[in-house]
């Protein structure tokens, strides 16, 4: 199967910092990748890059076919890249209803219209978008007032609002107690696979790693040094020594 997203060359530099250092991966289109590393490691920035936070130093990067290098992230987000961030991001004095139903407004190009008889405007849209993430009975809360865990649940909830192809998901169980972090990435998992959803993730909890991701990369002072299955990288040396801190 083609690749969804090409990297070749990537790289990124905060002054003498090599924060990425001429990373080359593929991902295939509904595959649910892992990308792993010690702090410092230079995942965050590699988000950053494709998903046009910040511009590339070098490389390049092909989404679907298409040269996206140093698109702006709106562009991006038109084209189905969309981004839920560690800290989640949320309008926190409205509803989970109105949160999903802006982002769906927005994605439709009626964000200037969303003020005029609002409450008709994409309700089936948004309501489904609630039921995938479990949150449908709880549409007129205000999401401020939302556990931690069912704050990520929103924040997942409004970038699927985006009809995205491809998921980047940042530390999405940062926060959460061990049965949230099952719930969330099983929900992640499940959606992945129904819609053909190519996910991306962050994460530093392993048994998370090794139980979701079908493909783990993992990043080294801004290197990709392993890719593979997960039997693969807990069986990989390099990886065992700077990450899992064996082999010493």
């Amino acid at each position: 199967m083609k690749a969804l997203l090409s990297v070749r060359g990537l790289a990124k530099s905060f002054g003498g910092l090599r924060a990425v250092d001429g990373v080359d991966l593929d991902v295939r289109q509904g595959e649910i990748t892992a990308i792993i590393g010690p702090n410092g490691a230079g995942k965050t920035t590699f988000f950053n890059l494709i998903s046009g936070a910040f511009p590339c130093d070098h490389g390049r990067i092909v989404f679907d076919g298409e040269e996206i290098t140093n698109l702006p992230a709106p562009r991006l987000f038109k084209r189905g890249i969309c981004r839920a961030f560690q800290v989640v991001n949320l309008f926190p004095r409205l509803t989970l209803f109105e949160n999903v139903q802006a982002a769906l407004l927005s994605h439709q190009g009626k964000v200037f219209n969303c003020f005029l008889h609002v409450d008709r405007l994409a309700r089936q849209e948004t309501e489904q978008v609630l039921s995938e993430v479990g949150l449908a009975e709880k549409a007129s809360l205000v999401s401020k007032n939302l556990s931690h865990g069912d704050q990520k649940r929103l924040d997942i909830a409004i970038a699927l609002a985006a009809k995205p192809r491809l998921l980047l998901l940042d530390e999405p169980t940062a926060g959460l107690n061990p049965k949230e972090s099952r719930e969330i990435m099983g929900l992640v998992e499940g959606i992945a696979g129904r819609e053909n959803l190519t996910v991306i993730f962050i994460e530093h909890d392993m048994d998370v790693v090794f139980s979701v991701a079908e493909t783990i990369r993992v990043m080294h002072q801004g290197r990709l040094i392993a890719e593979g299955t997960p039997q693969v990288i807990k069986g990989h040396p390099e990886v065992r020594k700077v990450y899992l801190g064996e082999g010493e």
